[in-house]
């Protein structure tokens, strides 16, 4: 079976900022056509998805432990993390809603965390199988990752419509920070990867 060259490996190197592709000449030759740096690959690539996917693994822990909103009914408060909301949405016979939060909030970041994870042990380990597949994965990891601000942005309709004072009140907890980090730090972590290092590893 005849293994195709990769257009790197035929001289050819794409700028990052505009997408041209031109003939590779040396690796601090500007681009053509909007004058950047040419880079083969994304610089630093593995180190910085590396180091955003694990500081979004150590803020997964506290978006789940500590309480997410505080719902305040005449002067009582009763704190909700992202489960307990979950189970509290089951009660009140609002089970679609449930299912949503859970897959949104909880089902989401967690695979991407996990499938970040494989990428990236991908390139470390050099696997030589199912390329596309892999790629496949990312183009999806990059693309459902703006769904998972779903509880940060439900949060803030809350606290702007619920502020009856003593009444009725919604607080945001220390978790919703938590959890919006953990939503960017994983998409720039997907951003940061260059999926060319995958193809990088076929022989």
């Amino acid at each position: 079976m005849k293994i195709k060259k990769t257009a790197l490996a035929q001289g050819f190197i794409r700028c990052h900022d505009c997408g041209c592709l031109s003939k590779r000449a040396d690796k601090n030759r500007p681009c053509p056509l909007c004058g950047g740096l040419l880079h083969p690959r994304l610089p630093n690539s593995f180190q910085r998805t590396a180091a955003l996917l694990l500081s979004a693994f150590c803020l997964y822990i506290p978006a789940n432990i500590f309480p997410i909103m505080t719902v305040t009914r005449l002067g009582v408060g009763e704190p909700h993390t992202i489960i307990g909301g979950i189970i509290a949405l089951i009660n009140g016979n609002m089970v679609p809603i449930a299912m949503l939060v859970l897959v949104a909030s909880i089902l989401v970041p967690l695979l991407k965390l996990l499938g970040i994870s494989l990428l990236l042990l991908n390139v470390h380990y050099r696997w030589q199988s199912h390329a596309k597949k892999w790629t496949i994965l990312y183009r999806i990891i990059a693309f459902v990752g703006r769904w998972s601000m779903l509880d940060i942005f439900m949060i803030s309709i809350l606290v702007s419509l619920v502020d009856m004072g003593s009444v009725a009140q919604v607080i945001a907890g220390p978790a919703a920070t938590a959890f919006a980090a953990v939503v960017v730090l994983t998409m720039l972590a997907a951003k940061n990867f260059d999926p060319r290092l995958i193809w990088d590893n076929q022989r």
